[in-house]
C-alpha cells in the first residue's frame, strides 16, 4: 500500500497487496527450498516452533492494521495531490481481507504448479538420471504452463475482447451522428461510407469545431477543418486503407490546406480530441487531419496481443501521405505534422527509422503520452545530455526535440528551439510511459532523481511491489485530471503553438483553451 504513481480504487488496490504478498511468500519459499538443497537444514523444537508462530501472529496483529492506516494515508494525500474525491477510510478494511483473499489464491496457484512438477519428476525418475529428470521437469513445466497460459490469453482472453469489439466497433457513441460537411469523410459526399468508419471513426469525423465557431473564438474569418478517416474493413491491407485515406484528402482538396497532420491512432482508432481541435483552432480551421484505423482492440489488449499492428499501420499512413504530398511543388506543399497518443505515438514513430530521419521528413510533431518501449523515444531518453531527469530529457541542448510536462517546460533549456519542433508530452505521473519490466528488479533513473511535481513525494522504489503497483496504476490511467496519469487536455493548445511558431497573441491562445475547457 506504499504511494505509488495513481490514486487507486479499492479493488485495484487489493490485487495489487495480494499479488505482492504473493510474490513475496514465493521468493521466500523458493529461498528456503535453496537454502535446503545446499545442505541448510536446521532443525528447531517444538516450543522454539510454536514461539515464532506466537510471535509471527502478534507481529501480524500489530503490523496489518499499522500499515493498513498509513496505506490509506498514503492514498488520500495521492488523491489530494491531483484534486480527486478521497475514499472512506471502512474500505481499506475491506482491502485488507480482499488482498488475503487474492493472496492465498495466487499462493494456491503456486503449490499447484509445485505439486506438478514433482509428479513430472517422479515420473522421469523412473526412466533417466535425477540430474536430467530434474532439467527436464522445469522445461515441460514451462512448456505446458506456456501453452495453458497461451490458451487462456489467446482463445480466451484475447478472443472474447476481440469478438466483443468488432461488435463494438459497429456501434455509434451518443450524440453522434453523421456530418454533413463534404470535407469531412462520412459524409454524403465522402466515398468513405458512415458505417465503415468504426465507432471511434465516425466520432472523430463528426467532432471538432466548425468554421463558424473557430472565427467566434479567434475574431477572424475561419474554414471548415477537414477530417478524414478510412476504417479497417475499408480496406483488405493497412497499406490499402492508406491509400483510401489519400484519395480522401484529394477529394476534399487537402494538400492546399495551410497545415497537413497525420495521425497514428490508438488500438480501437481513438484520437485525442483535444489534441485534434485544438490544432485546428490553432490555425484558424485551414487544416486537415488524416487518421486511419488498424484494429478493433483496446490498446491494452493490443500491447499484449501484438505490437506490429500500431507500426505496420503508422509507417504505412504517413508513408502514403508524404508521398503525394512529395509530388506537390515545394511552394505549394501544406506544413505536414504527425501526431499521435499512447500506442498512437509508438506506432506514428514507426514510421522513421530514429529522430533525425524524423526531423527530416516532418515539419513538427506532437507525441503525447508515449510507452516505455517505443523507439525514438527510448533512444533519446537514453542518451539525454548529463544532469538532465529520465522524466524531462534534454537532447542535443533542446535545439529540435524537447520533453513537456507542463506547457512552460518546452522552454527549458532557454536556448534557440530550431525548426522542425518535436515535442513529447509526457506527465510524470503516467505509468504508461513509464512502466517496463525492469521495475520488477532495478530502480529506474526517474525513481532516482527528484520526482515530478505530480508524483506523491513519498513513493520509493521496492523490488516486485513498484512493479505491480505501476502495472495496475496502467488500468485507470486516464480516469484522473488532465495534467496528471495518462490525461492529457486542452492546454495541447500552448504546445501546438510553439511547435507551429503561430503569431495568435496570447489572450487569443487562453481563449481557446477556456472555449475547449467549457468555460
Amino acid at each position: 500500500m506504499t504511494p505509488s504513481l495513481l490514486p487507486r480504487p479499492w479493488f485495484l488496490q487489493s490485487a495489487a497487496t495480494g499479488l505482492s504478498v504473493a510474490v513475496g511468500y514465493g521468493i521466500g519459499t523458493g529461498l528456503a527450498v535453496l537454502a535446503r538443497l545446499g545442505g541448510f537444514r536446521p532443525v528447531y523444537s517444538d516450543r522454539l516452533r510454536r514461539t515464532g508462530w506466537w510471535a509471527l501472529a502478534v507481529a501480524a496483529v500489530v503490523v496489518i492494521p499499522v500499515f493498513t492506516v498509513i496505506g490509506h494515508h498514503w492514498q488520500q494525500e495521492v488523491r489530494d495531490l491531483m484534486g480527486v474525491p478521497r475514499e472512506p477510510a471502512p474500505l481499506y478494511s475491506v482491502v485488507v481481507l480482499v488482498s488475503v483473499v487474492v493472496a492465498l489464491i495466487v499462493v494456491q496457484i503456486g503449490r499447484g504448479i509445485l505439486v506438478l512438477a514433482r509428479w513430472v519428476r517422479r515420473g522421469l525418475l523412473r526412466v533417466v538420471p535425477p540430474v536430467v529428470a530434474g532439467v527436464a521437469t522445469v522445461v515441460v513445466v514451462a512448456v505446458v504452463l506456456g501453452l495453458a497460459v497461451s490458451g487462456v490469453v489467446d482463445r480466451g482472453i484475447i478472443g472474447t475482447a476481440s469478438a466483443t469489439a468488432e461488435l463494438t466497433d459497429k456501434s455509434t457513441a451518443p450524440g453522434v451522428e453523421q456530418p454533413r460537411a463534404p470535407e469531412r469523410s462520412g459524409s454524403p459526399a465522402s466515398a468513405e461510407a458512415w458505417d465503415s468508419l468504426g465507432r471511434e471513426g465516425r466520432t472523430f469525423v463528426a467532432g471538432g469545431p466548425s468554421a463558424d465557431r473557430i472565427a467566434q473564438v479567434l475574431g477572424v474569418p475561419a474554414r471548415t477543418p477537414i477530417r478524414v478517416y478510412a476504417g479497417r474493413v475499408s480496406a483488405d491491407s493497412v497499406d490499402g486503407v492508406a491509400q483510401r485515406v489519400v484519395a480522401e484528402l484529394e477529394r476534399t482538396h487537402a494538400f492546399e490546406r495551410r497545415v497537413l497532420a497525420v495521425v497514428t491512432t490508438t488500438g480501437r482508432g481513438w484520437i485525442n480530441p483535444n489534441v485534434a481541435s485544438s490544432f485546428e483552432y490553432i490555425n484558424g480551421g485551414d487544416t486537415a487531419i488524416a487518421a486511419m484505423q488498424y484494429s478493433f482492440l483496446p490498446s491494452a489488449l493490443s500491447f499484449v496481443a501484438d505490437r506490429q499492428p500500431p507500426l505496420d499501420a503508422g509507417k504505412a499512413l504517413f508513408t502514403a501521405v508524404r508521398d503525394r504530398w512529395s509530388r506537390l511543388p515545394e511552394g505549394a506543399r501544406p506544413k505536414l505534422v504527425v501526431f499521435g497518443e499512447s500506442l498512437g505515438s509508438y506506432g506514428g514513430q514507426g514510421a522513421f527509422r530514429d529522430a533525425p530521419d524524423m526531423l527530416a521528413q516532418v515539419d513538427g510533431a506532437l507525441l503525447v503520452g508515449t510507452p516505455n518501449f517505443a523507439q525514438p523515444w527510448r533512444g533519446l531518453t537514453d542518451a539525454r545530455d548529463a544532469g538532465s531527469p529520465e522524466r524531462l530529457p534534454v537532447v542535443d541542448g533542446g535545439r529540435n526535440i524537447r520533453f513537456a510536462s507542463r506547457i512552460q517546460d518546452v522552454h527549458q533549456p532557454a536556448t534557440a528551439w530550431s525548426f522542425p519542433r518535436v515535442v513529447y508530452w509526457q506527465h510524470a505521473s503516467d505509468p504508461i510511459t513509464w512502466w517496463n519490466r525492469e521495475l520488477a528488479y532495478q530502480r529506474p533513473d526517474w525513481l532516482r532523481e527528484p520526482l515530478g511535481p505530480d508524483v506523491d513525494p513519498l513513493m520509493r522504489w521496492l523490488p516486485v511491489v513498484t512493479f505491480w503497483q505501476v502495472t495496475m496504476d496502467m488500468v485507470f490511467s486516464a480516469d484522473v485530471p488532465d495534467g496528471f496519469g495518462h490525461s492529457f487536455g486542452p492546454d495541447a493548445v500552448w504546445l501546438w503553438r510553439d511547435i507551429l511558431a503561430s503569431d495568435l497573441p496570447h489572450p487569443v491562445v487562453q481563449r481557446i483553451e477556456d472555449t475547449m475547457n467549457g468555460r
